[in-house]
């Protein structure tokens, strides 16, 4: 477990700043397969709460420390970059293991 640090984001082509986490997920602990729902990706919610069901509540319990780094990956993967001080973009690059150009 650990910290939850908030990370800003730019998307190339629009220019639209946004925000995410990386690091464990209290948000998920607490809320589960709710959170994807609330960030607009309503199909991985579902699939969140089928997996649930099926592994009865044990993936609600490993999800916490997997989301933030999905979540992030999958919005670099689609044109989102860092842009936040520089202690912060390094943090996230190391935790997505990423490496921002």
């Amino acid at each position: 477990m650990g910290v939850q640090k908030k990370i800003n984001l730019i998307h190339s082509s629009s220019g639209i700043k946004k925000s995410t986490f990386v690091g464990y997920s209290w948000t998920y602990f607490f809320f589960g397969f709710f959170v994807p729902i609330f960030r607009g990706e309503i199909g991985i919610g579902v699939l969140h709460l089928v997996l649930s069901f099926v592994t009865f509540g044990i993936f609600q319990l490993i999800m916490p420390f997997l989301y933030n780094k999905q979540y992030s990956t999958r919005l670099i993967v689609n044109g989102w970059t860092l842009n936040d001080t520089e202690e912060l973009n390094k943090f996230a690059q190391k935790k997505l293991n990423i490496e921002q150009i």
